[in-house]
């Protein structure tokens, strides 16, 4: 059987909701995922993870600003608790059991901040650019460059150094983490990939969704899933 792998999702009040893209994506790297909602109680998020040798954090809703010490801007959406607590209760369960962990969009941004970081909460407003971050076209567009540090993770997974993604996010992160290095940025500057210093512990991030374009000709982020399922293999080999 495929190495079983841990995805947060989110929930309202009457179902829990993850877009498929991500489950395809994982499944495609030749692992199982196990879907973790929102818990009642966050404490049982290290219990559901003992049963993975991954994690995914998704996409979704913004970071409670009260984490980071923050006033919450007019923008910035009403806080999910308890996703913010879940999600918090296995990325330290992951550290702990050295756990590879990637990180897409909503993720590195929960992981800036469990790390003492800070987010800018409304690009459009506070860091005004050319480049729009929340595209309104396709999700499965292409709408601006990044950069990627040589020496890196998103480099080894992808081969490349320059990279078109898709992005729809209006927050970023501002005060990189404790134990985080910036390995790639778009040309106004916007963090869009960072990675973790610990050499005992893989922990990769990016800004954009690279589980919406794995079925593109492209390979870079199919590399990005690949570079995960690697890291999940090799737990416990």
């Amino acid at each position: 059987m495929p190495p079983i792998v841990a995805i947060s999702a989110t929930a309202n009040a009457k179902r829990v909701r993850l877009s498929l893209n991500y489950v395809r994506s994982t499944e495609g790297a030749g692992l199982t995922p196990l879907i973790v909602p929102p818990l009642t109680d966050p404490a049982q998020a290290a219990t559901v993870l003992s049963a993975a040798r991954g994690l995914l954090l998704t996409g979704g809703e913004d970071v409670d600003p009260l984490r980071y010490g923050a006033t919450r801007h007019p923008a910035t959406q009403a806080a999910n608790v308890r996703r913010d607590e879940t999600e918090l209760a296995l990325l330290f369960a992951a550290r702990e059991r050295r756990i590879p962990v990637l990180a897409i969009c909503r993720g590195i941004q929960l992981v800036n901040v469990a790390f003492g970081g800070t987010l800018v909460q409304d690009l459009p407003s506070e860091r005004p650019s050319a480049i729009v971050h929340n595209q309104p076209d396709e999700r499965t567009d292409r709408s601006h460059g990044v950069s990627v540090v040589a020496d890196s993770i998103l480099a080894r997974a992808t081969g490349t150094t320059a990279l078109d993604v898709n992005s729809y996010h209006h927050q970023a992160v501002d005060r990189l983490g404790e134990g985080l290095r910036v390995t790639a940025t778009a040309s106004d500057g916007v963090v869009e990939a960072a990675e973790g210093t610990h050499a005992d512990w893989w922990l990769f991030c990016v800004q954009w969704h690279p589980e919406d374009l794995t079925t593109d000709a492209l390979p870079w982020d199919k590399g990005i899933f690949r570079a995960w399922a690697e890291q999940v293999r090799a737990v416990g080999a």
